[in-house]
């Protein structure tokens, strides 16, 4: 029995959804986007490594902040989905029902990307003001939290205030949202320091399962996240990363941001599944090994 047979529930940018009546299934393809548009070619492996890594952290950090996870283990999905055990292991994960909360959770801990033009323009990021004389890459002070709202998928996420976040949400839970980000974003940026990696930002999701508030969707991923090597970091410049990075420098030089974005060469196809397993690696401490062949899904 093929990927093909399986219906998705919802499909998101990368996510396959299935409902499972009290869990959810999710399923992360190989698929990659960038600039909030899906990509034509798939990067392999990508989403064992995604959720792998996910699981890790969840694992990791499950007395800091409760999460989604049920289980990775196919065995103990609901009965029939033991027949697509080929395609589901290593990428796929049985979670709890959450009630979502509509906000992308942004901590920033290094000054880069969308924060750094703005930083430059007038000398805040997303509203807050930062010192001056902060360059490319350079270290914030203080890590800080910028929210997002969540965009549907073709449409783009748009960078919000704090007070607009409690607007939206309530201010208890905008507080318990920030605090548990900022909490989190602490703990896995000193182990990853441990392990050479720096995180640079990262996003977050989180959810309410049984009124309390728990981690959801995908933690701390090449993803979700900017992952620099520690080893030779040096502000006042880009910094190589273990991220998809790559494929948006390639994207911003070959491509004008109109139309259908066009296909990666193999080179940067390979060079991302590289440095996804290398960031693997890095964080888990133990080599990459595929659970299961890289599936095309048509």
């Amino acid at each position: 029995m093929g990927a093909m047979e399986l219906r998705p529930d919802s499909r998101g940018k990368v996510r396959d959804i299935y409902d499972c009546g009290d869990s959810l299934l999710m399923v992360a393809s190989d698929r990659i986007s960038a600039f909030d548009v899906i990509l034509p070619d798939e990067i392999p492996h990508k989403g064992e490594v995604l959720t792998r890594l996910s699981a890790f952290w969840f694992n990791r950090f499950k007395d800091v902040m409760p999460n989604h996870l049920i289980s990775m283990d196919v065995a103990d999905y609901p009965a029939g989905h033991q027949r697509y055990a080929d395609y589901l292991t290593g990428r796929s994960m049985l979670v709890r029902k959450a009630r979502p909360v509509p906000i992308e959770c942004i901590v920033r801990g290094y000054l880069t990307g969308s924060g750094k033009k703005t930083y430059d323009q007038d000398g805040t990021v997303c509203g807050i003001s930062l010192p001056a004389g902060l360059v490319e890459a350079s270290k914030i002070p203080e890590a800080i939290f910028t929210p997002s709202t969540k965009a549907a998928l073709g449409e783009h996420d748009e960078n919000i205030s704090f007070e607009r976040c409690c607007d939206i949400v309530g201010v208890d839970v905008a507080e318990q949202i920030r605090d548990a980000s900022l909490r989190i974003y602490a703990a896995a940026s000193a182990y990853a320091a441990s392990r050479g990696v720096i995180i640079a930002d990262t996003k977050f999701e989180f959810g309410f399962i049984d009124g309390r508030l728990a981690l959801i969707d995908e933690a701390l991923t090449p993803d979700s996240s900017r992952f620099w090597p520690a080893a030779g970091y040096v502000p006042g410049h880009v910094q190589p990363s273990y991220d998809k990075q790559y494929v948006r420098d390639w994207l911003k030089a070959n491509w004008d941001m109109t139309g259908q974005p066009p296909h990666l060469p193999t080179e940067v196809i390979e060079g991302t599944t590289g440095r996804y397993e290398e960031a693997f690696q890095l964080i888990c401490g133990t080599q990459f090994r595929p659970m299961r062949e890289s599936h095309v899904i048509a």
